[in-house]
């Protein structure tokens, strides 16, 4: 069973978590293109309020998002920890019962957010003049919530086995047609919000059918036998036990992004279009420490699946290593071209001034962004299921606090929003690497690992 997987126990370290990390990059970016090309068509075609619509749903549908997709996360980890041990019937098993899983959990929370959308928008302090529209867009979302899911789950499991490939190829045909049909609705039909929804829906469909599909055809871990679907409770219950601490930990931070919405929102909607497009290029900055953090992911389950401390360890500090690079170069180019990047998204030019001092202000706290990553990455891999939660708790802590006592208090206005984000991402840093540290650290360098991270 060696077609189309990556045994990463053996073999450079830094070799195997950049050439896995390299399609799951270039995937993540096409993934955010979804959103990216919602909001530039939006905000060019349709004007700043069509903007600044989308954006307020961003956080929410995040959230919801977010619950499905951590059990998933969840899957892939046990997967990864199951095949570098090399237990090839225990690795199809965690892919039905995390499948089956998949399957109902969207179909509550889609149900749940059509429902409650107008409710929580309100919560949020939307503006008045964009709610409707917001809310509409938000109902979208929950109806193409279970295609997301589904598409992320497959790519969990696939990358768990060392395959960022193939759900690559799929995710760019996807955007391709995400980005012709955005042109087609919203453009040419004049369909506003509702064309760029249909458009992403439609999209996601085609990328979860065609990985699915995919997945059977080339990987023997998916050539599923009639005895194979055994719905087990300790299996699901391994699931549940990774995957709901991780799902928990997305939920607060999408709670959290709720309760910066609400701040921004209270400013107006120019400084909503403004924080929008901030934010949408911020997903993309977060690519490479996400996909890094994912090839950590899989390459330290392997290897703690296997029992290969010192690589987990070896692993740990080559992603420092990387991560530091790619921050000097991301944080120059926000720097420099962050009035243009931002200008792609909306031509007001409070909007674009606005922007573009966020890009500078937020750019100065990359590494701190990069350190959650790299720690959750390597801690994932060998199973802490505290960590994900605790983190996510320690973010919406600050997320509450910090931009009420600086845009307010300490009277910085707008400004106190990017610079709210830049300090959560070091407060979170600061406690993710403490945590490696004081749990982890010493173990790897002799070691003796504790199996059951508490």
């Amino acid at each position: 069973m060696k077609d189309h997987t990556t045994d990463m126990t053996t073999g450079d370290p830094v070799r195997h978590i950049i050439l896995f990390a390299i399609p799951a990059l270039i995937g993540n970016v096409f993934q955010q293109i979804y959103n990216i090309a919602d909001s530039i068509i939006v905000g060019r075609f349709v004007g700043a309020s069509a903007l600044a619509a989308v954006g307020a749903t961003s956080s929410i549908t995040f959230l919801f998002f977010a619950l499905c997709n951590g059990i998933g996360s969840g899957g892939g980890i046990i997967v990864s920890q199951f095949y570098g041990a090399h237990e090839n019937d225990k690795v199809k098993n965690c892919i039905v019962n995390t499948g089956f899983i998949m399957l109902i959990i969207p179909l509550l929370f889609g149900t749940l957010g059509f429902i409650s959308a107008p409710s929580l928008l309100r919560l949020l302090n939307t503006p008045a003049e964009i709610l409707g529209d917001a809310a509409m867009y938000i109902r979208y979302m929950c109806i193409g919530l279970l295609f997301v899911s589904l598409y992320n789950y497959l790519a969990s499991m696939l990358r768990a086995l060392g395959d960022s490939k193939s759900p690559l190829y799929f995710l760019i045909v996807s955007t391709i047609i995400n980005v012709f049909l955005d042109i087609l609705f919203v453009y040419r039909y004049n369909m506003g919000i509702r064309g760029a929804a249909c458009a992403t829906i439609i999209s996601q469909f085609t990328a979860a059918v065609c990985c699915g599909v995919h997945a059977y055809r080339i990987n023997p871990y998916f050539r599923l036998r009639k005895e194979d679907f055994v719905i087990s409770i300790e299996m699901s219950y391994k699931i549940v036990r990774l995957g709901v601490p991780m799902s928990l930990q997305f939920a607060l931070i999408a709670i959290s992004s709720m309760a910066l919405q609400r701040v921004v929102n209270s400013f107006g909607t120019v400084v909503v279009a403004a924080f929008t497009a901030t934010n949408r290029i911020e997903q993309l900055i977060h690519q490479p420490y996400t996909t890094l953090g994912a090839s950590l992911a899989t390459y330290c389950g392997q290897n703690y699946g296997a029992r290969k401390y010192d690589r987990v360890y070896t692993g740990y500090k080559k992603g420092i290593l990387i991560m530091g690079i790619l921050t000097v170069v991301m944080m120059i180019v926000m720097q420099v071209f962050g009035g243009a990047i931002t200008s792609l998204f909306v031509s007001d030019p409070k909007v674009i001034a606005l922007g573009a001092m966020g890009l500078r202000i937020n750019s100065t706290f990359y590494f701190a962004l990069g350190m959650i990553y790299v720690v959750r990455g390597v801690l994932t891999g060998v199973g802490d299921a505290f960590f994900a939660l605790f983190n996510g708790v320690i973010e919406v802590i600050g997320r509450f606090t910090l931009p009420l006592i600086l845009t307010s208090f300490l009277g910085l206005g707008a400004t106190g929003i990017w610079l709210s984000t830049g300090f959560v991402w070091i407060l979170s840093g600061v406690t993710a690497w403490m945590r490696y540290y004081t749990h982890l650290n010493s173990s790897l360098t002799k070691e003796n690992v504790v199996h059951s991270l508490q």
